[in-house]
């Protein structure tokens, strides 16, 4: 299998760019967090820091900051282990899962019960059974893959994704980590980069003013930034932390074979950017992850078979004429149950 996309994107990353979404309504959605305030949350941070600990079990502050790696430690701590006096792990799991469903199917609309959405969930489990055989050094990941998995397609795919996403941000804390970063020094980074504007990331994650701009001191004198930008060996280290983040979320993908992985990008494609144009997850975000649709042009084509999501569509890479070159694609397995998948194309990984 390539490890490269034509468009010289890591598969691992191309792939993350397209299942992140579906998992990252969870973070925004108020379907959550009204299931949340009605177990007896007490506000939006202690719904997060329950909910995406709550497989550990009865989670301490101290477990979920080192796991969740980039937010001060008193941002946990404010919610943990309070907590779990209000709500079991239990029954904020099942609200978790429950309002993420929810805010899908809004979104989605009549295609959330469609025959794309039960590809993509069935061949995003296949690829999460993968993933176990490498759950080592991968906490998050490892304490999610003892839940029971939904049935449901919509619910099976929100939980594969949620699996794939640790099973990826594990990899993304040991490489950060192994290049001398701590959850800050990441952000500062991340922000000097220009991916996201700082203040999107450092409200986000708690870190105050004068906390940010010691991490900066620091960093400037270990090589990464040169002002508020990265230094050219800190683009060079930055760039390496990714590409050691790709290699890592690798073996699912290398488990689920080259024409799997394909179809599953495809099959992914149309709920992310439906996701990402229904507001459902905002950009720029603090995840970091950007929005699915820029770099491709999308003809949508709907049928009675699957309702208000886009069964099908073709997909034209936008190849700038100063860099003409052929993009090799080939046909995707046509779906029985649906002719209009003959019209789809997808790049030959």
């Amino acid at each position: 299998m390539d490890d490269r996309t034509p468009d010289d994107e890591p598969v691992a990353r191309a792939i993350w760019r397209r299942f992140e979404p579906i998992h990252a309504v969870t973070y925004f959605a108020p379907e959550c967090e009204e299931r949340y305030r009605a177990l007896g949350l007490k506000g939006f941070w202690m719904g997060y820091f329950a909910s995406r600990s709550a497989p550990f079990g009865r989670c301490s502050p101290e477990l979920a900051s080192a796991t969740f790696f980039n937010f001060r430690p008193s941002m946990a701590e404010r919610a943990l282990p309070d907590a779990w006096s209000y709500a079991s792990p239990e029954a904020v799991l099942d609200a978790r899962l429950a309002g993420s469903v929810a805010a899908l199917r809004r979104v989605l609309g009549e295609g959330a019960e469609g025959p794309v959405v039960a590809e993509a969930a069935e061949l995003a489990d296949a690829a999460a059974v993968v993933a176990r055989a490498s759950s080592a050094g991968r906490p998050l990941f490892a304490a999610l893959s003892a839940l029971p998995a939904p049935t449901e397609p919509l619910a099976r795919l929100w939980h594969a994704a949620t699996l794939l996403r640790e099973h990826r941000g594990d990899g993304h804390v040991a490489a950060s980590v192994a290049a001398g970063l701590d959850g800050l020094g990441a952000h500062v980074t991340f922000a000097a980069s220009g991916a996201v504007p700082r203040a999107r990331l450092q409200g986000a994650r708690g870190w105050t003013d004068d906390e940010w701009a010691a991490a900066e001191e620091r960093l400037t004198s270990a090589g990464w930034l040169d002002g508020e930008s990265l230094s050219e060996e800190g683009a060079r280290r930055r760039a390496g932390v990714e590409a050691t983040t790709d290699a890592l979320a690798a073996g699912p993908w290398l488990g689920l074979g080259t024409d799997a992985t394909n179809r599953l990008t495809v099959l992914l494609e149309p709920i992310a950017v439906q996701i990402a144009r229904s507001g459902a997850v905002p950009f720029p975000n603090p995840i970091g992850v950007p929005a699915v649709g820029g770099e491709s042009s999308i003809r949508w084509f709907t049928d009675s078979h699957t309702g208000g999501i886009l069964s099908s569509w073709t997909w034209t890479r936008a190849i700038p004429e100063s860099r003409p070159r052929a993009v090799p694609m080939r046909r995707a397995t046509p779906c029985p149950s649906c002719p209009a998948w003959s019209t789809l194309a997808s790049p030959r990984w």
